[in-house]
């Protein structure tokens, strides 16, 4: 759990000096897409580092710890800056909350490298604090990779934005039987234009897409698995249409809308989180 303010907290940097390797583990299990987008998108600062010491705090400097948790204090040397827009030093430290394994033992930290997603501690140049409780995970190739693609993603200008809600939806019955459209408006951060739309015909499969601009055009398609795209759409739609966008509808025509909306859902998958 990330703590409100910083604490002095004494130096670890005292202890004898360590390489920046981490030792031989069981290779970390690769991280789902939405674990790693969630910590991205509230985190200014992501570190790449290597664990010197982890100090238990105790008395008033660990108060706020969650029951049954122990809260340390962990210094780390620079591998790399991964995300941020300031310089950062060498030697950075964090507040981290760990629970004791069966025996009361805690993880040992020391040696590992981790990836850390965070934000700045203000008048402390030399401390960051984390931004959840899951937010120093073990480094791994996979999960750095995730985390630049991902950030890269954030920072492109054509970004997905942020889903808040569902605007209007409406069904349009086609000539034939079984045939019809349904377009899906949906509500977004800074009222972005993003709709849903699913187009079926007699004796073939629904097709369906997403556009990012006021016009839907013939480009326009599903998004790729694991792109923030996805995530804005399967981790941010409600699990149905709420009743005030289809008011307006005929109840065959609720039905058919309400029937497209799923199809989506079950197109796009479950958000997988670990």
């Amino acid at each position: 759990m990330a703590v409100a303010t910083a604490l002095l907290i004494p130096s670890a940097s005292a202890q004898p000096a360590i390489a920046q390797q981490a030792p031989a583990t069981a290779p970390a299990p690769a991280p789902f897409y939405a674990d790693i987008a969630d910590l991205v998108l509230r985190s200014p600062i992501v570190l790449d580092s290597v664990i010197r010491s982890a100090v238990k705090l105790r008395g008033e400097q660990a108060l706020g710890a969650p029951p049954g948790m122990v809260r340390l204090y962990v210094e780390a040397d620079l591998v790399a800056l991964v995300r941020g827009t300031d310089a950062v030093p060498g030697r950075l430290g964090w507040i981290i909350d760990v629970a004791p394994d069966a025996r009361g033992k805690l993880p040992n930290w020391r040696k590992q490298r981790v990836l850390v997603f965070a934000r700045p501690v203000a008048g402390r140049a030399n401390q960051v604090q984390l931004t959840g409780p899951t937010a120093q995970l073990r480094w791994s190739a996979a999960a750095d990779m995730l985390t630049r693609r991902i950030i890269a993603e954030t920072i492109a200008t054509d970004a997905p934005p942020r889903i808040t809600g569902i605007g209007n939806a409406f069904h349009v019955a086609g000539a034939l039987p079984g045939s019809g459209e349904t377009q899906i408006f949906l509500q977004t951060e800074g009222r972005r234009p993003v709709s849903l739309n699913v187009i079926r015909a007699p004796g073939e499969e629904p097709r369906w897409a997403v556009a990012l601009t006021e016009i839907v055009d013939e480009a326009a398609a599903p998004p790729a698995p694991d792109t923030l795209l996805w995530y804005r759409l399967a981790c941010g739609l409600p699990d149905a249409l709420p009743a005030a966008a289809i008011t307006a509808l005929s109840p065959q025509e609720r039905r058919a809308a309400a029937q497209d909306y799923r199809f989506i859902l079950n197109a796009l998958g479950p958000c997988r989180r670990g």
